[in-house]
């Protein structure tokens, strides 16, 4: 590895994610999960492959990825690429909790 920066944003790009609740449309046990929608995750653009509404063309087809033309191409996120920015966002809040329990202690001792 090289060119190594700490992510110092941590907080404001976890802030751009959307978690939400959803079960799947073609899972007929409707059990629900949490997780994200992959084209909103933009914090961490490593984390999602595919594009947004692809459609299968021959090639996909071709290469099996699709069983039939016009078949949707769903993306997909890597959530384990996610973990290093929550680490930061984490380590950042820790930091600004241990600075005002600081603050709290020298306010009520003073």
């Amino acid at each position: 590895k090289e060119n190594e920066v700490l992510i110092s944003d941590g907080i404001t790009r976890i802030k751009t994610l959307k978690p939400y609740r959803f079960n799947w449309k073609n899972d007929s046990s409707k059990k629900v999960q949490d997780g994200f929608f992959a084209h909103e995750v933009t914090a961490v653009p490593e984390a999602v492959d595919g594009v947004k509404d692809e459609v299968a063309t021959q090639d996909h087809v071709d290469m099996g990825l699709a069983k039939e033309i016009g078949d949707p191409i769903y993306q997909s996120i890597d959530h384990s690429k996610l973990v290093p920015l929550l680490t930061a966002a984490l380590q950042e809040a820790v930091a600004k909790i241990e600075v005002l329990e600081t603050k709290v202690a020298a306010l009520e001792a003073g």
